[in-house]
């Protein structure tokens, strides 16, 4: 019997992007000959009988599979820190022994710990989320520490081949990348009567309305700046929905403030999300750097059979996930005015709605589903 284990950023009940992959590895070895374990920080976070709080170091199980949640004392750069993940970690490799570790990059000051056991006999894995890009300096910092990293792993999974190709670290080991597109969790996207019932509602209260959708954070990254930027372009037919909350919350509602074409919508939970996936005529999604290295949002719209409107992002996945001119229409980056007329595009050509519709829900449907990324990464396990 293989020994997995996954350091994780965080797990459920903390949702990201990286959470969700953690769990979602896990779940397609659940039926295999394997055993696993994932440790990660702990965070402030609950859901229904999961109650998580940073300061605590605890076990616990998720799905069947054991969690080490280390306590955390601060948190630096996004970055958390942790007195007890040492020890937590060297009792993990002396008792558990893995065969193989899955370690989702970035994630420096867990590296540190991880890098002191590069002689022992594993099978190192990177999933590389990012490149450390956003702060210039700790870019610089953990140069040589991503490079022992690389050097060390004996596979690379990239979620898209946009990001190898734009990274300065993956362009250097391409000889040891295999590219794994990340799945959405269609067991939430399930369409109730009540979600329907909800939808049509909102539907007839904007009839006479072209419905835009946007979801993320609101942080930089996301552009959500710039999308309204765009709808000071278009006219008073157009209704653009923003949901989500983040530290750019507040002055992205200053930004948009008398303007009667956006609507914040604040966080919103499984089944509003799905709701204005239902309702929504486009989606755009106004990503505008690679730390937006793939998009669920975006593939999880598409599966909804909506066209899209995205910027160009060199080394970014999302070109990827949605496809210019075949599944929504790609701008030039930060350019809000060629994607107001993008916009317009769209709202103008039902037909091309419909045909850019059916092909997001196809290429979904063939790429990005649970079950071909449960193939692909057993696969790469067995290969390994």
């Amino acid at each position: 019997m293989k020994k997995i284990l996954q350091i994780s950023n965080y797990l459920y009940p903390n949702i990201g992007g990286i959470e969700l992959v953690a769990k979602t590895i896990s779940l397609a070895f659940k039926e295999c000959d394997i055993e696993q374990k994932i440790i990660c920080f702990n965070e402030n976070a609950e859901d229904k009988d999961y109650i998580c709080k940073r300061n605590e170091t605890i076990h616990d199980y998720v799905e069947g599979i054991e969690v080490i949640r280390c306590g955390c004392f601060a948190k630096i750069f996004s970055q958390s820190l942790s007195l007890s993940y040492s020890n937590e970690l060297k009792n993990i490799m002396e008792k558990f022994k893995p065969d193989i570790i899955i370690f989702h990059y970035p994630n420096p000051f867990v590296a540190h710990f991880l890098l002191k056991y590069k002689k022992k006999n594993f099978k190192l894995v990177l999933f590389w989320h990012l490149d450390i890009t956003k702060q210039k300096m700790l870019e610089k910092l953990f140069y040589f520490q991503s490079i022992s990293l690389l050097q060390r792993a004996d596979a690379i999974i990239s979620t898209s081949p946009n990001y190898i190709q734009g990274s300065y670290y993956l362009q250097k080991y391409k000889d040891k990348c295999t590219i794994i597109p990340v799945c959405i969790a269609e067991d939430k996207l399930k369409i109730t009567k009540q979600i329907m019932e909800k939808a049509n509602n909102l539907k007839n209260c904007y009839k006479n309305k072209v419905l835009c959708f946007a979801l993320g954070r609101h942080v930089p990254y996301k552009g959500f700046k710039y999308l309204i930027d765009a709808s000071k372009y278009l006219d008073d037919r157009f209704l653009i929905f923003i949901g989500g909350q983040g530290p750019l919350t507040k002055k992205l509602m200053r930004q948009a403030k008398g303007n009667n074409k956006i609507k914040f919508l604040g966080r919103l939970d499984d089944v509003d999300k799905l709701v204005y996936y239902l309702t929504c005529d486009i989606f755009t999604f106004p990503s505008i750097t690679k730390n937006e290295a793939f998009g669920l949002a975006l593939a999880e719209a598409m599966y909804f059979e909506k066209p899209t409107v995205t910027f160009n992002i060199p080394g970014s996945g999302v070109n990827y996930v949605s496809l210019n001119g075949i599944t929504g229409i790609e701008c030039e980056n930060r350019n809000a005015e060629q994607y107001a007329e993008a916009i317009k595009t769209l709202a103008n050509n039902k037909d091309l709605v419909k045909k850019y519709g059916d092909n997001a829900k196809k290429r979904v449907i063939n790429n990005f589903m649970f079950d071909t990324f449960k193939k692909a990464i057993i696969d790469f396990v067995n290969n390994l």
